[in-house]
């Protein structure tokens, strides 16, 4: 629709899909894709991996909370995109700034979901386990933990959103190969049709990590009620 609404240089169907085609059949779609995602793997799950525990620590021990929430929400209120340029000046130009700023997003989403999981935990489950003779160690492995993973995989999923918004803005600023470095590259040359099929290709990656997630969380909180 908005191809046919008379916009120079707006790029149809027709025109984005025989793009498609071109960048599968040399590989440039496969490799900037291979890029990005190899990027976005490492530092979400970093992040998660890290999350977890610390959400886990805030919501259990409130000396703990009470040490790392302002730093936490400090770290918050800064968006991971402000902080590329001072990676690159601390990190350099390679991988590693930009891993750092995606595990420093999913990181951030996740923490807070683990977090609220377990402070959001019934205390009559918790007073109940203790009545029947559990110890901490029991209470939180077969209470805290069940009742807080759907908070923790949304978390998750809020977290894989960000760390691809992240390597994106990170790949447009400083990078020589991924999907948003192809974008750039074609933005210089006013190439519409490669842009779309570089959103597109961001978009169908995303959501079928995400489908991926909402899988696990079907299959890990089955007991919980949904509508």
């Amino acid at each position: 629709m908005l191809a046919n609404s008379g916009i120079d240089g707006f790029p149809g169907p027709v025109v984005v899909a025989r793009r498609t085609g071109e960048l599968i059949a040399d590989g440039t779609l496969f490799t900037g894709a291979g890029a990005s995602l190899k990027r976005v793997l490492i530092g979400y799950v970093l992040g998660v991996v890290l999350a977890v525990p610390v959400g886990f620590l805030m919501g259990w021990y409130p000396v703990v909370r009470r040490l790392i929430e302002p730093w936490l929400q400090f770290f918050r209120m800064v968006p991971p995109l402000a902080i590329i340029p001072l990676a690159i000046v601390l990190m350099g130009i390679d991988e590693t700034p930009k891993i750092f700023v995606i595990f420093l997003a999913s990181f951030l989403s996740s923490v807070v979901s683990t977090f609220q999981g377990v402070v959001a935990v019934d205390v009559t489950l918790v007073n109940a386990a203790r009545v029947l003779g559990a110890r901490d160690p029991q209470v939180f492995i077969g209470v805290v933990v069940p009742a807080s993973t759907p908070f923790i995989l949304v978390g998750m999923r809020i977290g894989l959103g960000a760390s691809w918004a992240t390597v994106v803005a990170a790949e447009l600023i400083a990078a020589q190969g991924g999907l948003g470095f192809r974008m750039q590259q074609a933005q210089l040359y006013y190439d519409l049709p490669t842009i779309f099929v570089q959103l597109g290709a961001i978009g169908a990656i995303g959501l079928a990590m995400d489908r991926l997630l909402l899988l696990a969380e079907r299959r890990l909180t089955h007991w919980q009620e949904r509508r």
